[in-house]
């Protein structure tokens, strides 16, 4: 079995990243995000990506970072709307955008590694997402032609792992985590800890690790809070 262990996140990215790749990047706001793939990501100088995401981060964090040093070209996302960098770029026609409902997207990324390369949806039908898709009808209602979402790399989060690849994800931190690594042709997991092959109850297991290429540790993640809402203290 080759090593799938990496020193770090530098030496997981440095002889597979070039300009002009698509990125499939896991988490869902700052729950489960790769951060130190994506600050080595930025290391790299690699230009003109594509990222697939559910979001951008937010400013000086995350995939906001690599706006900041404009090295993403377009952005194909759900949700894009704690990151102020990335509407001044975008307003001002710095930056692709393919917006993209947020179950959609899953499917989209989820179909593409499993070999699916298309598939028919409801949503959107009748809104701008519709134009200049095939629409057909089934069992009287009409859906649209969605193409799937496939990346040359993807960048995920988990919370264990072992050296096969297979991964455990902590609660919500697991979002769109597994189905970013399906989509990729290498797909790199930063983990907070590494255990023996067979230490993993297969039972817990909930993503195997042959979609899993190389593996970086991480065991100091910085776990920001996006909002906190607290109670006002009685007068």
């Amino acid at each position: 079995m080759p090593n799938k262990v990496y020193e770090n996140a530098q030496a997981a990215l440095q002889d597979i990243v070039q300009d002009g790749q698509t990125l499939a990047v896991g988490g869902f706001g700052l729950c489960g995000i790769p951060e130190a793939l994506i600050a080595a990501l930025k290391d790299t100088g690699a230009k003109q990506l594509t990222c697939i995401s559910n979001n951008a981060g937010v400013d000086g964090f995350g995939l906001g970072l690599l706006l900041e040093t404009k090295q993403i070209k377009k952005m194909i996302s759900s949700y894009v709307g704690e990151n102020k960098e990335f509407e001044r770029q975008y307003l001002n026609g710095e930056l692709e955008v393919e917006l993209t409902p947020q179950g959609t997207l899953a499917e989209k990324l989820r179909a593409g590694g499993a070999g699916i390369p298309a598939f028919f949806t409801q949503t959107g039908v009748g809104t701008l997402i519709a134009e200049g898709k095939e629409v057909r009808e089934f069992e009287g209602k009409e859906y649209i032609l969605e193409n799937s979402l496939t990346a040359d790399i993807a960048l995920v989060k988990a919370y264990k792992a072992d050296k096969a690849g297979n991964l455990i994800f902590r609660k919500t931190a697991q979002n769109f985590n597994p189905v970013c690594a399906m989509a990729g042709k290498i797909s790199i997991a930063e983990v907070e800890e590494i255990v023996e092959i067979g230490d993993l109850d297969p039972d817990e297991i909930h993503l195997p690790g042959i979609y899993i290429n190389r593996i970086v540790l991480n065991n100091n993640p910085e776990k920001r809070i996006e909002q906190m809402t607290l109670k006002a203290e009685a007068v």
